[in-house]
């Protein structure tokens, strides 16, 4: 077992064959897709989005190479519902899955059997499909379990509150839980992490020869904040002040959610993210390797803005950018994503200013492959992405988040209104931004545009569909509607 770094509703019509031109002499073969997800990084924490404390080479690298979005949103603002988003190509108000609800003894609410998803798509297509990192989806043998919902390896953490730990006492391979022996007792034996990654890098071995689509939901940079002591700690230790902070190391909630005490968080933070980028330089090594990188769609995204537990310290490192806001809340700061799209010769080179969204990776891989997809609120991003065709653009943006009295916010063009306190009724707090003028959000306007705040209103009550398993919202949802 590895214990140190591996250091060395539409009709999709446009099918594979229009987007990737084959050479006269030979057929194309379908491309391969990389999506990597990673946990909790913020808009300003990669070196390409403006990151000046530390260094993200590889990722930067990917921005060069291919197109490097400004205006992408996450599915919401934390983890489990922005990945239903993803994966379903709904929208906050329409997804199967609204919030972080713990299923016992182990997982969380599930993804509705017979769900049409990205694996669906992919699976169509006769890919082979693999997922390694967090899945958070639904608990072990359970309908939202991995295997269930069209992956064919699963390695990693089924449960996304043990994922807060990097030294779990065990880890899922399918449906087999694997021991990891040397982390038993508070033992520092297998960072996890470092295990997954030796595993998605044998799935890519595994299926070279075929086409494959790789799902990689990393856990960093999610807290808890700790790192092996190899070269990585060490090429940060000593260059931050620090705060130490103190956390769980011992009782029910150790390893079992609790975040582990840092003295050195800073340190640890920057170091955890130069790991996730040497993870993306490993896949990127690996398909160059095998020679199908040039036929490799790599996808580099984050699934929520930046987090602030466990000694995380966003302000410090700027880890919003100009954006207000953190994980858990709808301001930009905790929905807007980085987000990297690259595939040599087709995928152009460049910035891209178009607004896009979680929910559109389901249609746009439906057009790569030629699938046809019955119900989403996505549009395919692939005239943007290779310059080819006329670019649909969305009528608008929705997110909702269940928990905290409930979060609502509606993006239409330039203006955002956003609702704090939605589920209760008249004490709701309301805030429009004009984010060409004000992307920081500072300035509220609603006093002063008070049509806008209707017309924005109107769209936010038709966007948020009843689902008796999240009802935080109904009862001012059937008031708006009577």
């Amino acid at each position: 077992m590895n214990k140190s770094l591996l250091l060395s509703g539409i009709a999709v019509g446009v099918g594979i064959g229009q987007v990737f031109a084959a050479t006269p002499a030979k057929k194309a073969k379908a491309p391969n897709v990389v999506f990597i997800i990673a946990d909790d990084l913020g808009y300003g924490e990669l070196s390409c989005y403006g990151q000046e404390k530390f260094q993200t080479p590889n990722i930067d690298r990917l921005a060069l190479q291919g197109m490097r979005f400004t205006q992408c949103y996450s599915g919401t603002t934390v983890s489990a519902p922005s990945r239903s988003c993803l994966l379903t190509g709904l929208h906050s108000g329409h997804r199967p899955i609204r919030g972080n609800r713990e299923v016992q003894p182990e997982g969380q609410m599930s993804l509705p059997e017979g769900i049409y998803s990205i694996f669906s798509v992919f699976k169509n297509a006769g890919y082979a499909t693999g997922a390694f990192g967090k899945w958070g989806l639904g608990a072990p043998g359970e309908v939202g379990d991995p295997n269930k919902q069209g992956v064919d390896d699963f390695f990693g953490y089924n449960c996304q509150l043990l994922a807060h730990n990097y030294y779990a006492d065990h880890l899922w391979e399918n449906d087999k839980r694997i021991e990891l022996e040397d982390n038993y007792n508070g033992g520092f034996g297998t960072y996890t992490q470092d295990l997954i990654q030796e595993k998605a890098l044998k799935f890519l071995d595994k299926n070279a020869e075929k086409p494959f689509f790789l799902f990689l939901p990393y856990v960093l940079p999610h807290a808890e904040l700790i790192v092996p002591e190899d070269s990585i700690i060490q090429k940060f230790r000593g260059k931050f002040p620090e705060k130490p902070f103190k956390g769980v190391d011992s009782g029910p909630a150790f390893r079992k959610g609790g975040y582990c005490s840092q003295k050195e968080p800073h340190a640890t933070f920057a170091a955890m993210i130069y790991r996730l980028d040497v993870y993306v330089g490993q896949v990127v090594a690996k398909l160059k390797e095998l020679g199908v990188y040039d036929n490799t769609i790599i996808v580099f995204t984050s699934d929520n803005g930046p987090h602030m537990e466990g000694g995380a310290d966003p302000n410090f490192f700027n880890s919003n950018g100009i954006f207000r806001g953190y994980k858990r809340d709808v301001y930009e700061g905790g929905i807007r994503v980085p987000f990297i799209a690259v595939w040599p010769g087709v995928i152009q080179q460049g910035q891209s200013d178009f607004m896009c969204s979680f929910w559109d990776m389901l249609p746009t891989f439906a057009q790569l492959t030629g699938n046809k997809v019955k119900r989403t609120d996505g549009i395919s991003l692939m005239p943007t992405l290779t310059g080819k065709g006329k670019q649909k653009e969305h009528d608008y943006f929705y997110f909702e988040f269940q928990e905290l009295g409930g979060r609502q916010a509606v993006r239409k063009g330039d203006w955002k209104l956003i609702r704090l306190r939605a589920s209760k009724g008249e004490n709701s707090i309301w805030e429009l931004y004009n984010l060409a003028a004000d992307p920081s959000e500072v300035h509220n306007l609603v006093k002063e545009y008070p049509e806008k705040v209707k017309e924005l209103t109107a769209i936010m009550q038709e966007a948020h569909v009843y689902d008796p398993n999240w009802p935080l919202l109904e009862e001012e949802f059937k008031k708006t509607k009577q």
